[in-house]
């Protein structure tokens, strides 16, 4: 079985950015996660706040995007499933 490469990468793409902003979110609210901000190692401008957590999806959903489109390139490409 193939992977549509475009589906897959938006799909991961979605997923983690809406993670990192929900979980960003979360940790502001409840004060607790201060280990997100080891995320602004990763991404530029991060960090736990409401303009942190759009940041974060902005770079989170840009990183999976990339990722995921390569990871489905390269499954296609070695997966001998026609």
């Amino acid at each position: 079985m193939k992977l549509n490469v475009k589906g897959f990468a938006l799909a991961c793409g979605i997923a983690w950015g809406l993670i990192v902003f929900l979980f960003t979110l979360s940790a502001l609210w409840r004060g607790v996660g201060q280990h997100l901000g080891l995320l602004a190692a990763v991404y530029w401008g991060y960090g736990i706040s409401y303009l942190g957590s759009l940041i974060g999806l902005v770079y989170g959903f840009a990183s999976a995007l990339a990722v995921g489109a390569l990871f489905a390139w390269l499954y296609n490409k070695l997966s001998k499933a026609e």
